[in-house]
């Protein structure tokens, strides 16, 4: 080929030797030529994304690897050898995936179920893989896949929406359970928190209340718990990745050394408990983002989170704190909340549940000075219409 450059436009020739096997003599025959324009190259849009760099790769690796500890997994010595070598440029992270599953399939002796070894390896790998990706769709079909990609052929439920309902012991909350999604309203529900969040505005919020949104938002969706197990992890995926379209690239080691403070303070966002004194609270949750996004250094222990914190510091002096309920009456007319037409601003918790007329009279008369203030998070809905709620975010299903 033989090329002569003017400007930004490259003529060029091919010439081609074609040989006789009964002479000697060789003919040289010119069949093309012309020019392109080299100012745009034709292929540069179906470029594979080449791998990120070794500061990248171990942030991927680190909260890969971290994220297990949700569930008490720990990965094994080989992944972490395998995640080195990728880390270091000794093989791609395809490379790295295969020797994972080559390393279980050629193994003579199982690892006992207890230690789901097999299970933290091999999905640490595939979180590594997807938070190596920029592609990404804020959608219910992207969460669910996420799912699917993490746990195909360990769970027979990756990327299936359980139809079960499910409860589970939380240390946080002293063997006590948060409420999850009912089983029926699952895909309803997801779809309505994503249709919520997607027209939701972050314009003219500080950082402050961004993260605090941000909060709501994550804590919201993983309290829905669609899949039977391996929620937190494709939650955490699901939400780094969207953190990124928001221009939040977090680079820092939180997940690899705060995995369980995260899962614990989604619960605490989820747990409410009046006869305890104990309210769903985003605060903790709130810390480990600022942690995360702003590089800040709040001090984040699990024993903060415990209810048994909150139990022996909250003495209520009965004595002292009678309500008059014959003078305490609330007026039920004058206090309705227009549910059709009130407004949802970022500056309102948006409401999370019903609260029929009976127990509203209740809780005005035991704490009337709360509930002027509490009321503005509340639906209160006659006895007789709580039947006709309008979403599964507000009917009997998810009663808070």
């Amino acid at each position: 080929m033989i090329s002569a450059k003017i400007s930004t436009k490259m003529f060029w020739f091919i010439v081609i030797l074609r040989y006789n096997k009964n002479s000697s003599r060789k003919t040289k025959i010119v069949i093309y030529s012309g020019e392109m324009n080299m100012d745009k190259d034709p292929f540069k849009e179906y470029l594979r994304e080449s791998e990120p760099n070794k500061a990248t790769k171990g942030y991927v690796w680190s909260t890969a690897v971290g994220l297990q500890a949700v569930d008490g997994l720990k990965p094994s010595q080989y992944l972490i050898d395998t995640a080195i070598q990728n880390i270091e440029g000794k093989i791609t992270l395809k490379e790295a995936q295969s020797l994972i599953e080559s390393y279980y399939n050629e193994r003579p002796v199982r690892v006992s179920d207890n230690e789901r070894t097999e299970e933290a390896d091999k999905v640490s790998s595939r979180i590594a893989e997807l938070l190596s990706e920029t592609a990404f769709s804020f959608s219910p079909n992207e969460y669910i896949a996420i799912h699917r990609k993490l746990f195909r052929g360990i769970y027979k439920h990756a990327g299936k929406i359980r139809d079960y309902n499910i409860t589970k012991k939380e240390w946080a909350l002293d063997d006590a359970t948060v409420v999850y999604g009912s089983a029926s309203e699952l895909r309803a529900t997801l779809e309505y928190d994503f249709s919520q969040e997607k027209d939701f505005s972050y314009k003219g919020l500080s950082i402050e209340e961004s993260i605090h949104h941000l909060a709501l938002f994550v804590s919201r969706l993983w309290q829905i718990h669609i899949f039977g197990e391996g929620n937190t992890r494709t939650t955490a995926v699901f939400f780094i990745k969207y953190l990124r379209t928001l221009g939040f690239f977090a680079t820092n080691d939180i997940f690899a050394e705060n995995a369980w403070y995260f899962r614990n303070a989604l619960v605490r966002a989820n747990y409410t408990n009046l006869q305890k004194g104990i309210h769903e609270t985003t605060e903790y949750l709130e810390l480990f983002l600022r942690n995360m996004l702003l590089n800040e250094h709040n001090e984040l222990h699990n024993r903060n989170m415990h209810i048994s914190g909150l139990l022996k510091d909250t003495k209520v002096d009965i004595g002292t704190s009678k309500v008059d309920i014959g003078t305490q009456k609330m007026d039920i007319e004058t206090s309705k909340v227009d549910i059709e037409t009130r407004p949802y601003s970022h500056t309102l918790k948006p409401p999370r549940f019903l609260v029929c007329d009976n127990l509203r009279k209740i809780f005005c008369k035991i704490n009337p000075i709360k509930a002027k203030k509490e009321i503005g998070t509340m639906y209160f809905v006659p006895e007789e219409s709580r039947e006709k709620a309008v979403h599964p975010r507000q009917n009997g299903s998810l009663f808070r």
